[in-house]
C-alpha cells in the first residue's frame, strides 16, 4: 500500500493546523510555505478536509483556516479516508465476489488483517499525537543547532 502525495500533503496540512490549534485561523500560504508544499496544491487539498467537517475555512482580515474540532478528537484514518477514500489492500477483501477464488483463497485472509491492522492504527492515532510529535521533533533540531 502507497499512500497518494495528496493524503502525505494533507496530513502535513493538518498537523500545522493541530500545532497551531486554538490561535486562531492559519493562512493557507504560510502553511504551504511552513511545510514546502505549493499554495496551489493546498488550496485543492483543504477543499474535502473541509466538505468532510474537519476544517473551517474564514473570510476577511483575520480570515483562514482552523480545525473544526480538537486535534484530540481527528484520527488519521478520518484525514486518510477523506483524502483517498477508504483503502483497501485487494479488492476480495471489500467484494468478496469480485474474485472466483475468494473462498478458497489462502492470501486473501492475511490481507484482511493486515488491512484491519491498518485501519486501527490509523484510527488510533490522533491529530494531537501528530502534532506533539513534531513539536517534539522541531525542538530537538534546535536543540540540536
Amino acid at each position: 500500500m502507497k499512500l497518494s502525495t495528496r493524503v502525505r500533503y494533507g496530513v502535513r496540512l493538518m498537523i500545522s493546523l493541530a500545532e497551531k490549534f486554538g490561535t486562531g485561523p492559519m493562512y493557507l500560504k504560510d502553511i504551504a510555505a511552513e511545510q514546502e508544499i505549493s499554495e496551489k496544491y493546498l488550496s485543492l487539498i483543504v477543499l474535502p478536509l473541509r466538505s468532510a467537517g474537519l476544517v473551517i475555512s474564514s473570510r476577511g482580515a483575520h480570515g483562514g483556516y482552523t480545525l473544526a474540532r480538537d486535534p484530540k478528537k481527528i484520527s488519521l484514518k478520518e484525514i486518510v479516508d477523506t483524502l483517498e477514500g477508504e483503502s483497501c489492500l485487494v479488492d476480495c477483501v471489500r467484494e468478496p465476489s469480485s474474485c472466483s477464488r475468494t473462498a478458497i483463497c489462502p492470501t486473501r485472509d492475511i490481507w484482511l488483517t493486515v488491512g484491519e491492522r491498518i485501519s486501527e492504527t490509523l484510527d488510533e492515532t490522533t491529530l494531537d499525537q501528530l502534532a506533539a510529535s513534531s513539536r517534539q521533533k522541531k525542538q530537538a533540531i534546535a536543540e540540536d543547532k
